[in-house]
């Protein structure tokens, strides 16, 4: 009988061992699975022992993360999913419940999960700066990755006029620049130049740096993927290079003064809270705009009272009264704020597997279906990608269709690129290319694939170079295996068979294919599978990668 798996997701903290709690450190040492984004794992790796299975996978590999540890978990094992900070504040948890939700999951039947809640950024960055958190907060992540940049432009000017203490997320990456400077640009207009700001970068981790500066000129300084920006509100203030947010507005009680104005018995008083909501009426005692202030001496203890004025009636305030004292209830005014989701189609198209012109009326059925707020983009697969703000996919299925478009989903798929057998001349290999289409295009795999089908011994479209490539000679069917088809080490694939009969070759794919699905890890590139399994299908690995040592080149450099 399998045992029940279990599905942890534990939130690390800033990456240093004294801030990992202890139950996430039994979580950790209690799984069989480890899997996370690789400098998370890297950051936890001496709490791994030698007998739990790590899978570290690349930045954006979120959801893939989230499928593989379900998977596993329902296998009967026990996975830790790694998130630095705690992570349900943009980390694994809602990632892995969405998952589970699409497997009709319940707590009741499914497999049991127990989220390990972490130390967040905001709050250990803010342990750093001093005391910058001590009022209403909030944190806004400046990815537009999942949440459109409209949408966080509005948050960060209600949260800069609300007078938020702000945590900025994300701020500058490689890619995105520019929301860090808009972000700025929208706070200046609430908030004042001189208002404190702290950079912290890898806090509690080996490369830790703190920056503080202010509003105007935090740009100065360097920003990247790695920083928290916290942001001061109005009341914030700076003492021997620390921030320091007051609990309040200064108003309850003051701290600058050798003796506490009210002792804490008195500071609820009504008198001594001229600011608060009247709890009878749910309404302001008084505005905080002044003209009239009354010193009342109680047991020499000085107390401002504020005499409330008579406040302005709008004609919009009259009129609810009035339907109020005719109708004898109180009118409904409470707008909700709603945000319509905005859902993108993508999927790619092109003329056919052999076939690469385009007809006018493919061409303009693609601007109608695209308009004016999708995109379209040419890819080296010989594809054009669409992304399109539609609530109606079947409908743009169908034009698409109608013009005789091949359709293609995107993502970790695979994909067929073949050539164009010399414009149709040499169609020996177009049947078997056109049934690997059918059987196995758009299949979902651990890690987008390519098959280059060559229809002749001049591979001229560079099948070879594909992970997968497929070469039509003299009537049969050549194979290579394991191409790296991209970065500076990049190579052909393996030349693993010649001679496949023209009515095996599919089937020979297939189970390629269908290996590689079940067996590899998340984010593993075939190249990659080949070379830890030593053998796909019966075809035995041979490293043919350049011998040469060249510097790895990460993405961004």
């Amino acid at each position: 009988m399998t045992s029940q798996g279990k599905l942890y997701v534990v939130g690390f903290g800033p990456g240093d061992f004294k801030h990992i709690t202890t139950r996430a450190v039994e979580a950790l040492q209690d799984s069989d699975f480890i899997i996370g984004y690789k400098t998370y794992v890297e950051l936890i790796q001496d709490l791994i022992t030698n007998d739990t299975s790590v899978i570290s996978t690349g930045m954006t590999e979120e959801v893939s993360r989230a499928q593989e540890a379900v998977r596993q978990a329902e296998a009967g094992k026990k996975v830790a999913v790694i998130s630095s900070g705690d992570a349900g504040v943009y980390g694994m948890a809602g990632l892995v419940y969405e998952v589970l939700i699409e497997k009709d999951w319940t707590e009741a039947n499914g497999v049991p999960i127990e989220i390990i809640p972490g130390i967040s950024a905001i709050n250990s960055c803010g342990s750093l700066l001093g005391a910058p958190i001590m009022h209403d907060s909030c944190t806004i992540s400046l990815s537009d990755h999942l949440t459109p940049w409209d949408l966080i432009a509005k948050r960060v000017e209600a949260a800069a006029m609300a007078d938020f203490v702000i945590a900025l997320y994300n701020p500058r990456s490689g890619r995105r620049t520019r929301q860090i400077v808009e972000a700025q640009r929208i706070l200046l207009q609430y908030r004042s130049p001189d208002t404190p700001v702290g950079l912290v970068k890898s806090a509690y981790r080996d490369r830790q740096h703190i920056i503080i500066t202010n509003l105007k000129e935090m740009l100065d300084h360097d920003i990247g993927m790695l920083t928290t920006v916290i942001i001061g509100n109005s009341s914030t203030f700076l003492y021997d290079n620390k921030m320091i947010t007051p609990r309040g507005y200064q108003r309850k009680y003051t701290l600058n003064s050798e003796k506490q104005a009210l002792k804490p018995h008195q500071r609820l008083r009504e008198e001594a809270e001229p600011w608060a909501m009247d709890q009878m009426t749910g309404v302001q005692r008084v505005q905080s705009s002044v003209n009239e202030k009354i010193e009342k001496d109680e047991k020499h203890q000085i107390v401002e009272y504020i005499r409330p004025q008579s406040p302005k009636v709008s004609s919009y305030n009259m009129a609810m009264e009035a339907l109020k004292r005719v109708t004898g209830k109180q009118p409904k005014t409470t707008n909700y704020v709603h945000q319509d989701f905005e859902e993108i189609f993508e999927l790619a198209v092109s003329p056919g597997v052999a076939n690469k012109k385009f007809t006018p009326e493919q061409m303009m059925t693609l601007a109608m279906v695209v308009g004016e707020k999708g995109t379209m983009e040419y890819t080296p697969n010989h594809q054009i990608v669409l992304k399109i703000p539609t609530s109606n996919p079947d409908a743009i299925t169908a034009k698409l269709n109608g013009v005789g478009f091949l359709l293609s989903p995107i993502g970790d798929v695979l994909t067929l690129k073949a050539c164009d057998f010399c414009d149709g001349e040499k169609t020996g290999g177009i049947p078997y290319a056109e049934e690997i289409q059918e059987k196995l295009g758009g299949l979902q795999l651990p890690k987008e694939l390519t098959i280059g089908f060559n229809g002749c011994g001049m591979a001229c479209y560079k099948a070879v170079t594909e992970d997968i490539g497929i070469i039509y000679r003299k009537g049969k069917f050549d194979l290579f295996l394991g191409a790296k088809p991209v970065g500076r080490t990049a190579h052909a694939g393996q030349p693993v068979a010649e001679g496949i009969e023209p009515e095996k070759i599919v089937d020979v794919i297939t189970n390629i294919i269908q290996e590689y699905k079940q067996n590899a890890h998340p984010n593993e590139r075939l190249f990659k599978y080949f070379k830890r399994v030593k053998q796909i299908q019966g075809f035995v690995y041979k490293d043919i990668a350049p011998k040469i040592n060249i510097e790895p080149a990460p993405c961004g450099d």
